[in-house]
């Protein structure tokens, strides 16, 4: 964990302080986002592993939480749903190298406030987490292209369906056969 916590904790004082708790599984990625947001003034704790972020999201219940979707022994919505217990009203991005429509869905349900793909800067971030909840995102850059849109949709069903090739292939009308070609191929690139 970084030691920023008490530094900050004694320069910022209660009432001024954003507490920022990161979990991700890349230390040298947690640990420069960590450095990062701390010089914007967050007081910053890290943890690497689920059991880790949430325990620190009980015990020290963050204004702010950035976690990894996929953590190397669980998953981070786990951690997402730990800081929501802890504190209804801290702002939660979700940042993930693996993201999809379902996966997106997923966190939000959980309380999410955004969802990241990496690699995002630490602007990227501040600005996720700084954003009025009413607020609209900005629209990206360079959008998902269509077939991208489609593939994202067909695993969204794909999850509702529980992984359930023959009953995924039923709901998208279209044979079994060509919706396991589709789910064995990479998703396209935008």
């Amino acid at each position: 964990m970084i030691a920023s916590l008490s530094e900050n904790a004694a320069r910022l004082g209660s009432e001024s302080e954003r507490r920022l708790l990161i979990v991700d599984d890349d230390v040298r990625l947690c640990d420069r986002l960590a450095r990062a947001m701390a010089t914007r003034g967050f007081a910053v704790e890290t943890a690497y592993h689920v059991e880790d972020g949430e325990e620190l999201a009980t015990r020290w219940r963050p204004d702010f939480a950035v976690v990894d979707l996929r953590l190397t022994e669980g998953s981070g919505l786990d951690v997402v749903a730990a800081v929501r217990r802890a504190r209804p009203d801290a702002k939660v991005v979700i940042l993930t190298g693996y993201g999809n429509f379902a996966t997106a869905v997923s966190a939000v349900k959980l309380g999410a406030t955004d969802y990241l793909a990496k690699p995002a800067d630490a602007d990227q971030v501040e600005a996720a987490l700084m954003q009025a909840s009413a607020d609209l995102p900005p629209p990206p850059d360079y959008p998902m292209s269509a077939e991208r849109v489609r593939w994202e949709h067909i695993q969204r069903v794909y999850e509702q369906c529980e992984r359930n090739i023959s009953e995924t292939a039923r709901r998208l009308r279209m044979h079994r056969r060509t919706l396991q070609r589709i789910l064995a191929k990479h998703a396209p690139r935008d």
